[in-house]
């Protein structure tokens, strides 16, 4: 009980307007209390309206009450500040550095809730229920809270400003639309809000229906990729089941060669040694037919000779002849074998261009290039300084004086290069405007960008190519090795780059399409468009600032 009485002195002896404890009090013919600074600051808003009015009840004097200092009321004040019970409000509630503070507050001022566009002041949520109560006040604009109330306010005559100019495009008082914009076309302020409201409303309506377009056709793109993996993941499976089953086919049929071959490996072995035992035999028979016929050949008694002559046995059949295979007999299954790869190897050859679908063919026309074209803008991070970027950064001129760049790790910091924002992947065509000495090139995203070595140049290291482009002639480069190149010369250079299939053309464009050069390879990365300015040869030396050259960027149709 003794606390709430305590909180109710505190409440009892606070100012309406501060919301703090009273500072030299004074009461109002009403009967209310107030700060004498606040009540005084509170009804000096209040001149211009000829009558002054209680902040709580409303009740309006004329003339300006004066007003004393309460005496009592000071010592009241001091008393229970003596105390240390002083009631504030919470810290969230005052105004800090960042907030809009309420202008009628004194001391330590609130958080304004609202700003009063008539007014051009701030108040707190207190302080501004006067606009709540009064009918005068009602009609007040109220808005957010803003520390800009003063931009309302026109500078040479130090009224709000209502009108707008449709001259000059400016917000104006009503006395600048008779004096130094008198004749010139003027509205209220409020019917030029409601035209520009009306553009607003279009242009969001425009940017609306913009990004429903867009967000359907990120959904197609999604569905196309899902489809696009679905398709994918399909032709590599059953591309697998298909190399499996031919690799096993394959696999079946050298089975069964080496199950053949052993087969007749076997027979004929088999056969030969059949007949090896057969010819073993007869050679030992021969051998007991010719020991006997020696021994009676070297019978020394005629008579006994003659009598044993005719009992030898006559000789056996002899084995009919052999047929010896040569030993090429297996050389026609390794022939037919080879002839069957040879066979194999040609089809595949000729039916795999027909397997790598997703290579789109070249264009023939530069209408059919152009269904590839890509709007490329050059990225100032990595600029050259001595570059100056215009056109929506497509062009790039080479100046003599160094440009007001920040310092960026992705800055070309000696050689004269800039590389695209974009990158570049799938089927890409742009063109480029060419000055003098300059290259047109595409790169890898990690070239090196800081000092003179070569891998910062285009063309000359394994993560960029480039052609340079002189007077009467082209150069390619590729990892230090050049490539001189014959075609009509021109001031538009195509490029064409099918990332996935690994190729890259440069074109002249000119009436017609000249090819240049193409590059088949195999990019490992995402490219970025570069471009170049190298030195040419003026006047028998050799110097790259000799002129503001330039090259653009095409913007295709």
């Amino acid at each position: 009980m003794e606390q709430k009485g305590v909180q109710l002195d505190r409440e009892t002896f606070s100012c309406s307007i501060c919301l703090d404890l009273l500072k030299d009090p004074v009461t109002t013919p009403c009967g209310h209390s107030y700060c004498m600074n606040c009540i005084k600051s509170h009804w000096d808003v209040e001149d211009c309206m000829y009558s002054y009015s209680c902040p709580q009840c409303r009740k309006t004097f004329t003339p300006r009450p004066v007003l004393l200092k309460s005496t009592m009321l000071a010592d009241l004040v001091e008393e229970l500040k003596k105390t240390g019970l002083q009631a504030a409000p919470a810290d969230h509630c005052y105004a800090g550095a960042e907030d809009v503070a309420c202008d009628v507050c004194t001391g330590r001022k609130l958080k304004a809730h609202k700003s009063c566009l008539i007014c051009l002041v701030s108040y707190c949520e207190k302080h501004l229920q006067r606009h709540y109560d009064v009918a005068q006040l009602k009609k007040h604009k109220l808005v957010e809270p803003s520390n800009k109330l003063q931009e309302n306010v026109c500078s040479h005559h130090d009224e709000v400003m209502k009108i707008f100019c449709r001259t000059d495009q400016q917000l104006i008082c009503y006395l600048c639309s008779v004096e130094e914009h008198k004749g010139h076309e003027t509205v209220s302020a409020a019917a030029e809000r409601a035209e520009r409201q009306r553009e607003l409303e279009g242009s969001r309506q425009n940017i609306q229906q913009r990004i429903q377009d867009r967000e359907k056709d990120v959904k197609l793109l999604q569905q196309q990729a899902e489809a696009i993996n679905l398709s994918a993941d399909k032709a590599v499976e059953d591309s697998e089941k298909i190399f499996t089953e031919l690799i096993r086919l394959l696999e079946k049929r050298s089975s069964d060669v080496k199950q053949q071959v052993r087969s007749q490996q076997k027979s004929e072995v088999s056969r030969v040694k059949e007949l090896q035992e057969k010819l073993e035999q007869e050679i030992t028979e021969l051998k007991r037919k010719d020991a006997e016929l020696k021994k009676l050949s070297h019978t020394e008694d005629h008579n006994q000779f003659l009598h044993n002559y005719p009992s030898l046995s006559p000789l056996s059949q002899s084995t009919s002849s052999i047929h010896i295979c040569p030993l090429s007999c297996f050389e026609d299954v390794t022939v037919a074998v080879s002839e069957v790869r040879d066979k194999l190897q040609d089809v595949l050859r000729e039916k795999w261009k027909n397997v790598v679908l997703l290579q789109q063919p070249e264009p023939k026309t530069r209408a059919g290039f152009l269904k590839y074209s890509h709007e490329i803008t050059l990225d100032p991070n990595t600029a050259y300084t001595c570059l100056l970027l215009s056109e929506g950064n497509r062009k790039a001129t080479l100046m003599r004086q160094q440009q007001s760049y920040s310092s960026h790790p992705d800055r070309f910091t000696d050689r004269c290069q800039v590389l695209s924002r974009e990158s570049l992947t799938g089927c890409c065509y742009w063109e480029v405007e060419r000055g003098r000495g300059v290259s047109v090139a595409v790169a890898y995203k990690n070239i090196s960008r800081a000092g003179w070595s070569d891998e910062c140049v285009f063309g000359f290291n394994d993560k960029s190519w480039a052609l340079d482009c002189d007077y009467n002639s082209y150069i390619f480069w590729s990892n230090k090795v050049q490539t001189p190149i014959s075609g009509p010369v021109s001031s538009r250079v195509g490029v064409y780059l099918d990332h996935s299939a690994g190729l890259l053309s440069f074109y002249s464009v000119s009436e017609t399409m000249t090819l240049l050069h193409r590059v088949q390879t195999t990019f490992t990365q995402p490219l970025y468009a570069g471009l170049r300015f190298y030195y040419i040869k003026v006047s028998g030396f050799w110097n790259y600032w000799c002129s503001q050259d330039s090259v653009e960027l095409c913007k295709l149709k």
